[in-house]
């Protein structure tokens, strides 16, 4: 038996007898399953009256706990102690498996609602709440004193203690003969029950010390993730710019591809984040067989397997309400401590399987290194921002921090109840000639480059992103507005020379509806649809760089978690009038992804 249970066994009646009360309120959930669980805590104390008087220390000679070794002589050993550890366990995995109610830490007796002065057990429960801070209640601010509890809801209640005793022990305490004599009751009927709690903090304290001879870092955490993807693609024809006819025949093979991340998340204060990760990947888009974006995966992107720093930032609060996040490298606005108000679907790896399908591509304006920042309004309101520059490590000229392209971003996140939110999203942007990508490769050619590619444009964007949650339904979306113009002087496009200052209006919307724990706890089922950026109305000619009509685009997907490290999502996207184009036909992309975490 280790020292921490012997010393947890000196201690004040109250508190033991206490514990009794503990298991009530910390463990609601009794298992009729196991037959030595048919006793309740009421028949454990046997002898012992329930009244207010039996906790009292009045009238009786006070010993010493330091001196006093009788309690650890009353406690003999189990011969049962395997068949009762698996009791508990199999009664800690079933309430680890959501058999109870969450509870709440209470500083006062008077949070209970129904618990008076007059109750037999008052006055332990409030040294419990109190002085010991050793009581926790249901989220409805009651105890519920009167319902049965089991004898291994007393040893797991007890254990929930452990940490207060030690904290009293270091201050000294005295008990009583009569209440020693009271607490042999208790351990004579509970001795195999308390006898399984020692030999498990015992191995508790032995797997502490190897963990700390053996962890990789006192101030890191790894945590991974691996994702295996089988993909097609499928099709009459590559899809073509509206008005043009499509002439070429979409071929494509089935691919099997792959992306794994190192996460390096280490905190020096415990409230601040340094995270470094490492990526490798070879999924290969799906827009160069397809002729469109609109046909791309959540998940895709290629380095030949090459392992790179994928993500580097380091996140900090300035007091309660401010935080900052410094990303040196590949930031995006996703990312940052912007939310993009999608939870369902805005992961590449649990979330939707299109990118298109994650959330607005307004949050795509732009990456690289700078930083965001987010100030709490309280409870139901923040503000939040962010800037980057793609090219913040380069001293060349239109490049930098300051002279190169850039997004700064302004978002205000309203949540008015616990199951809604909603936010209002600005976005300034500029890209320098031959690298602009005004929607982040999500829709039509014209919308991510409305002035060609060799032109330099800026874009002002503009988003409301909403989601609402009913219990296990959510539903959400977005509408985001664009208005690129053009950055140089006299631009020869299709023919026609345009001034600088043309502009160019870019739309997208989108409504998603999810389901999650269906089939299983922790699987999701999601459909998407949506209208992919298209660029319209300008000062540009007629039919210039214009889509001409509408794409649409439809999304299904089932995530089944196989276990906590495992999930499965096979899903489909379909694509109509791709490139906004109605000469060209539905594109079809199906995947199973499957997702490995550690």
């Amino acid at each position: 038996m280790s020292k921490i249970f012997w010393n947890s066994l000196k201690i004040t009646p109250t508190l033991l007898g206490a514990s009794l009360l503990v298991a009530s309120s910390t463990y609601a959930a009794e298992i009729a399953t196991e037959e030595a669980a048919a006793n309740t805590i009421s028949k454990a104390i046997g002898t012992v009256e329930p009244t207010a008087e039996s906790f009292s220390t009045s009238d009786s000679k006070v010993l010493d706990l330091a001196d006093n070794n009788f309690l650890a002589q009353q406690l003999p050993a189990s011969d049962n102690t395997n068949q009762v550890l698996e009791q508990i366990e199999s009664y800690s995995e079933g309430l680890n498996d959501g058999g109870i109610e969450s509870q709440s830490q209470l500083t006062s007796i008077t949070e209970l609602t129904d618990v008076s002065p007059g109750d037999w057990a008052y006055d332990a429960l409030r040294e419990l709440v109190e002085d010991y801070k050793c009581l926790v209640g249901y989220p409805d601010r009651t105890f519920r004193g009167n319902r049965p509890t089991s004898r291994y809801e007393f040893a797991a209640g007890l254990r929930a203690c452990l940490d207060r005793i030690q904290e009293l022990i270091a201050a000294g305490g005295v008990v009583t003969e009569e209440d020693l004599e009271r607490l042999r009751v208790l351990i004579q009927e509970f001795d195999a029950e308390l006898a399984v709690l020692g030999t498990r903090v015992d191995n508790l304290d032995a797997r502490v010390a190897f963990l700390e001879d053996h962890q990789f870092s006192t101030t890191t955490k790894l945590k991974g993730e691996v994702v295996f993807a089988l993909a097609d693609v499928f099709g009459d024809t590559v899809a073509v710019p509206s008005p043009d006819t499509p002439t070429e025949d979409l071929e494509a093979n089935t691919i099997f591809a792959d992306r794994a991340r190192l996460n390096f998340e280490t905190s020096f204060t415990g409230r601040d984040k340094l995270r470094t990760r490492l990526q490798a990947r070879n999924i290969t888009s799906f827009s160069g067989v397809t002729g469109t974006n609109m046909a791309r995966l959540s998940f895709d992107g290629t380095d030949g397997n090459d392992v790179n720093i994928g993500e580097l930032w380091y996140r900090f609060p300035v007091g309660e309400n401010l935080t900052f996040q410094i990303d040196a490298t590949s930031g995006d606005l996703n990312d940052t401590l912007i939310n993009v108000v999608n939870p369902l679907f805005a992961s590449s790896g649990s979330g939707a399987i299109s990118r298109f399908g994650r959330f607005n591509p307004i949050y795509r304006t732009g990456s690289g290194g700078g930083l965001g920042v987010n100030y709490s309004l309280g409870e139901f309101a923040e503000i939040s921002g962010a800037y980057f520059a793609d090219d913040a490590e380069n001293p060349n000229n239109d490049f930098g921090l300051f002279d190169g392209n850039y997004v700064a971003m302004g978002q205000l996140t309203i949540k008015p109840s616990d199951f809604f939110t909603i936010a209002a999203t600005y976005a300034n942007s500029y890209y320098r000639g031959g690298d602009v990508n005004v929607t982040g490769s999500t829709g039509s050619g014209f919308a991510r480059r409305p002035f060609d590619s060799g032109a330099a444009t800026s874009a002002n964007s503009y988003g409301i992103e909403a989601n609402l949650k009913f219990g296990k339904l959510s539903i959400g979306g977005w509408v985001g507005y664009q208005n690129a113009i053009l950055e140089e002087a006299d631009v020869a496009i299709d023919g026609v020379v345009v001034p600088r200052g043309t502009d160019r209006e870019v739309w997208n919307w989108a409504a998603n509806i999810g389901i999650v724990d269906v089939g299983s706890k922790g699987s999701k089922l999601g459909f998407i649809f949506g209208m992919p950026p298209r660029a319209r109305g300008s000062e540009l000619p007629t039919g210039a760089r214009r889509d001409g009509d509408t794409s649409y685009h439809i999304e299904a997907l089932y995530r089944y978690k196989l276990n906590k490290n495992i999930a499965i999502t096979p899903g489909v996207i379909v694509i109509l009038n791709p490139e906004h184009n109605d000469n060209n036909d539905t594109i079809f992309v199906g995947t199973i992804r499957t997702v490995f975490t550690f």
